[in-house]
């Protein structure tokens, strides 16, 4: 084939379509590699192979979680039961694993009870469209009951070998987010990956278009149950154990760290890496006022502050830009 060929050739407009989409994200890996700096300076063994695991290993959870919740919105929906799939992830796992099943019938049983969730959540969104806010705020509290019928306390067990391995002093948990990077960069090469953004950003146009706008839409629910039921199986392996309700703080988390990585809520806008490197952001932001002494209360305080600047500088800078 010649080098022009359609086939292999990007499209003229894919690189103005990439800049639109990454607009603002080097700034915010600049934020990012400021705030590694400064804990790296407060925390030295952040730099040991020990200490790198185990910041991994705590931010992993949030970056699933995040990446869960930027799917949806790059969809224009929003998931507000991302906090109880990863509590019934938990209890899925530390119920199952030490069982019968072993571990790997209990990781196929929290993957199938991640995708199933996502993809019955999806599947009312799209064929009753039912608005997702209202679906996923039913759902928290079905999903949430769900976790309290497996394990009304916390309990179970997790093996120690398992933990040791996901949560042990190896980079396992960077290893796995570059594996799942991948495989999403894999997924925006399928049909249904390549329908995301049109799915988005103008739903009308692309189903006149011929694009699988619903196909896209469940897949993308469908994909956020399995992160956000992987996180819990992680959470598990770190705890040693489930407990029902130990993702209530995922949901807010995620929505934070997706709208610090610029996506937007309207659909269509921001990337994945984005809503990674704000994860990242949240997690270093909280480590770095823990170490320079500040109080619970003004951590919070601080978080909501970066979060509201992060989403107002933008539109800021959008509308100096039109004057």
């Amino acid at each position: 084939m010649s080098g022009s060929d359609p086939v292999l050739s990007p499209s003229p407009l894919y690189w103005p379509v990439q800049r639109q989409r990454n607009r603002g994200v080097r700034a915010l890996f600049c934020v990012v590699a400021a705030f590694v700096a400064i804990y790296a300076y407060l925390f030295p063994g952040l730099l040991s192979i020990g200490g790198l695991s185990k910041f991994c290993q705590s931010w992993f959870p949030l970056a699933l979680v995040s990446m869960a919740q930027a799917i949806l919105m790059l969809t224009g929906g929003i998931n507000l039961a991302i906090g109880a799939t990863v509590s019934l992830g938990a209890v899925i796992a530390a119920t199952t694993m030490s069982g019968p099943l072993g571990a790997p019938g209990a990781i196929a049983a929290v993957a199938f009870a991640g995708l199933g969730i996502g993809a019955i959540c999806g599947l009312i969104v799209v064929r009753l469209r039912l608005p997702a806010i209202i679906v996923t705020l039913a759902g928290s509290f079905i999903i949430g009951g769900m976790a309290l019928l497996v394990l009304p306390r916390p309990g179970g067990e997790i093996p120690a070998w398992f933990s040791d391995f996901l949560a042990g002093g190896t980079p396992v948990a960077a290893l796995l987010l570059a594996l799942i990077v991948l495989a999403w960069k894999l997924y925006l090469a399928t049909p249904l990956g390549l329908s995301l953004y049109a799915a988005g950003e103008n739903p009308v146009a692309a189903y006149r278009s011929g694009v699988p706008v619903d196909a896209a839409r469940i897949a993308a629910y469908a994909i956020s149950g399995l992160l956000s039921t992987g996180a819990g199986l992680y959470v598990a392996a770190q705890t040693g154990s489930g407990d029902p309700v130990i993702g209530q703080a995922f949901t807010l988390n995620s929505i934070a760290a997706a709208v610090l990585g610029g996506v937007g809520f309207l659909g269509g806008h921001g990337t994945m890496r984005g809503a990674i490197a704000g994860s990242l952001l949240l997690s270093v932001m909280v480590n770095v006022m823990f170490f320079l002494g500040f109080p619970p209360v003004a951590q919070y305080v601080a978080q909501g502050l970066i979060i509201i600047g992060a989403v107002a500088l933008p539109q800021i800078g959008a509308r100096g830009r039109r004057a």
